[in-house]
């Protein structure tokens, strides 16, 4: 059975509102990234990387998916089981454009995370409180759901999953900083990249001057422009 594995960034809710994870100076809504979202940064000022999660969750309350984002849900809809979305985003805008099964890679801004017990619970757009408590073990050890720099991401056992399970990759909305998407196509003999930009090769070792040269597609669009042609290639390649 052929299955599609979505691979999204940044770029996919940035039409939204939503401002990318790291821009080239290094910030994050005008925060250095390394302290408010780094295991060091966490250890030095609690309520400083607190206070930064709450003013993302309450800006996250205003936005709405756009048309990308209704695009993949709808896609999810029509092809139930057959469609693997893992994403690097925090934000539940795939969830308010219908998507049920989203594979959060690096956590969920909506959540809260135990340091004790490990569970997490939905706050929605509330801001995380000084006396938050874990709603399963009572314990006051509660964070944001973010995985930062410096600790494991669990999730990230789902990228080999879907490499093993699914027959076309598409990565959209990633520069392949975080997540390197060139060993992933490699795995793939249909695929697909939507970037309004070409994006160089970080490493040295690649033979190939760009990203996309490593790519069956390559749509050079905005994730919102790029939606028709991305279906078109998906409904020729499952359909056939």
């Amino acid at each position: 059975m052929k299955k599609v594995m979505i691979l999204s960034g940044a770029g996919l809710s940035a039409e939204s509102g939503i401002r990318t994870f790291r821009d080239h100076d290094g910030l994050w809504e005008n925060h250095d990234v390394m302290k408010v979202c780094s295991t060091q940064g966490w250890i030095e000022d609690h309520q400083y990387v607190t206070r930064f999660y709450n003013d993302r969750r309450r800006d996250l309350e205003l936005k709405e998916p756009n048309h990308a984002h209704k695009i993949l849900a709808q896609l999810e809809h029509d092809y139930r089981g057959r469609v693997i979305h893992l994403t690097q985003n925090i934000d539940n805008l795939m969830e308010k454009a219908g998507a049920k099964d989203v594979i959060h890679l690096h956590g969920t801004l909506t959540d809260l995370r135990c340091e004790s017990c490990t569970e997490t619970f939905n706050v929605g757009y509330a801001p995380q409180e000084d006396n938050e408590h874990c709603p399963h073990c009572g314990n006051k050890r509660v964070r944001h759901n973010v995985v930062m720099f410096g600790e494991a991401a669990p999730e990230y056992r789902h990228i080999q999953e879907a490499i093993r399970h699914c027959t076309l990759f598409i990565a959209i909305g990633t520069s392949g900083t975080v997540i390197d998407i060139i060993p992933i196509a490699k795995e793939f003999k249909h695929s697909i990249l939507i970037d309004p930009k070409r994006q160089e090769t970080a490493s040295k070792f690649d033979p190939k001057s760009y990203i996309d040269e490593y790519f069956e597609h390559f749509i050079q669009k905005k994730a919102g422009e790029a939606m028709d042609d991305m279906m078109s290639i998906i409904k020729e390649h499952m359909d056939n």
